[in-house]
């Protein structure tokens, strides 16, 4: 289950290997849970990486997970991965608003460092694009001494909104350890065509926000946020043309953002974690098992 059987042909010999499917549990889909409990949750539920969110995006009723000045959770974060083996995909998330100072985000950087991340998202919410780019160059320069990439997620309520935006300040500002994170909600609701990934380079793919919703999209701006944060689904419960996007992105890690908070009520955060990569695995076994590349 959840494995890629890749079929490589060269100068007439053949030989089979199989790629195990790595997933990650994105902070999003239980974010009242701190990161140390977050990490024993994805360790118990299965998981082979957890997605923390150290930076405070300063939402009503969100909680503020700042590990760069809470120390005493930062070491207790560093003892749960140590004691589950469960290592950080990503931290996020690195906005880009009007007037904002590249390094504000330095701190959490170094926290990400500190706990081995790989990623840190951001996301375009000014219109100024000019500004923005040159601001996401700065991030990727600031980035670089800590090892960490800069993953550029295009959100449809955002202004860098659609995945042509996205490939425009990815290549105007053409920094090697820039990437694009495309999240499979975000993708629908931005009404993209799958066709258009095949165009993208296999380079910009280090992570991948996997999820399902309603194929219908909220006319408004509100209820596709309300569902964003509130009410995805597990995957191939929705609409989402989920395999088809799959078949065109490199083999690289599924960070499952799910939030459903009716669903956490019930189940508890842990037993809704285990559900959620359940059916991914499920999912990708029954559609994507066998892919041959020649």
């Amino acid at each position: 289950m959840g494995k890629w059987r890749i079929l490589l042909r060269r100068k007439n010999t053949e030989r089979l290997i199989t790629l195990k499917d790595q997933f990650s549990l994105a902070h999003l889909t239980a974010l009242a849970c701190p990161p140390p409990k977050l990490t024993y949750i994805a360790a118990r539920a299965g998981f082979d990486f957890v997605s923390i969110r150290p930076i405070c995006m300063g939402l009503k009723n969100e909680p503020d997970y700042n590990l760069a000045s809470n120390r005493k959770m930062l070491r207790q974060t560093k003892t749960a991965l140590r004691e589950t083996g469960i290592q950080v995909l990503d931290i996020e998330l690195a906005k880009i608003v009007d007037g904002m100072d590249p390094k504000q985000y330095e701190p959490a950087f170094e926290v990400g460092a500190e706990l081995g991340a790989r990623h840190v998202l951001c996301s375009v919410w000014t219109d100024d694009l000019v500004f923005a780019t040159e601001r996401f160059i700065q991030l990727c320069e600031l980035a670089k001494p800590y090892q960490l990439t800069i993953e550029l997620e295009f959100v449809p309520v955002a202004s860098v909104a659609t995945l042509a935006q996205a490939v425009s300040m990815l290549e105007a500002a053409a920094q090697d350890n820039a990437g694009l994170m495309i999240d499979s909600h975000h993708f629908h609701r931005s009404k993209e065509n799958v066709s258009d990934i095949k165009k993208i380079s296999a380079d910009w793919f280090h992570m991948f926000h996997l999820c399902d919703a309603s194929k219908e999209i909220p006319a408004s701006k509100e209820q596709m946020i309300q569902i964003m944060r509130e009410e995805r689904l597990y995957i191939g419960e929705g609409g989402i043309p989920i395999k088809e996007i799959l078949q065109e992105i490199p083999k690289i890690p599924y960070s499952l953002e799910i939030p459903h908070l009716q669903r956490t009520k019930e189940l508890g955060f842990e037993e809704y974690a285990r559900r959620c990569l359940q059916s991914a695995k499920e999912y990708i076994s029954l559609n994507l098992d066998d892919v041959n590349i020649y």
